[in-house]
């Protein structure tokens, strides 16, 4: 797909180790194996992978900084696929905050699974196109049957249009974006959700 980032194809000269593709495609196996035989209390759902995040760790919401604590969740090892100093992403700072107050499994993933970004500008980010909503609803749609969570959490408004298209018997409790001045009721949202005091 014209402008995007396959983090587990593509090999970003400016930031990854060698083997980047292959160590994020081995990361996100290993958390999806976890959540297909956990009873899985959430999934979490964005709109695309970010550049400061996703791109770097193939790992929707969670960028370098995180990706320990990602991995600790699941009782595994993830390996850093990039070079250089740890960047964070400020949407995968706050939810990861949240998540620390969280117990139950959550599992994270986008619409998009992805980084679309602007023609000529890698390290930007934009909103995937209707053709690349469409690849994304079908790999979501496979993932849910998958890991079959209790409930469905789209975080923004793209990302709960696109989970009603697609779904099936799990509750759907959407929830605001922290962005955009947004963090405060999405930190509220979630501490209600799940009957915690943030």
């Amino acid at each position: 797909m014209d402008s995007t980032f396959n983090p587990y194809a593509d090999l970003c000269q400016s930031f990854d180790v060698e083997n980047a593709p292959k160590l994020r495609r081995a990361n996100l196996l290993k958390v999806v194996r976890e959540a297909a035989k956990t009873e899985l209390d959430s999934l979490w759902i964005g709109r695309d992978l970010g550049y400061r995040g996703g791109r770097r760790t193939g790992l929707a919401f969670t960028d370098d900084v995180h990706l320990d604590v990602h991995g600790e969740r699941w009782g595994i090892m993830f390996e850093r696929a990039t070079r250089g100093e740890k960047i964070a992403e400020r949407t995968a700072t706050v939810l990861w905050d949240a998540l620390g107050c969280v117990k139950s499994p959550v599992f994270l993933w986008n619409v998009f699974p992805l980084h679309p970004h602007i023609a000529d500008q890698p390290f930007s980010n934009r909103a995937h196109n209707a053709k690349e909503r469409l690849v994304g609803i079908e790999i979501l749609a496979e993932l849910i049957d998958l890991i079959n969570p209790a409930r469905l959490l789209p975080i923004g408004k793209d990302a709960a249009a696109s989970v009603q298209k697609i779904r099936r018997n799990q509750e759907v409790v959407p929830v605001r974006h922290p962005s955009f001045g947004g963090q405060r009721q999405f930190l509220e949202q979630v501490a209600m959700i799940n009957r915690l005091s943030l």
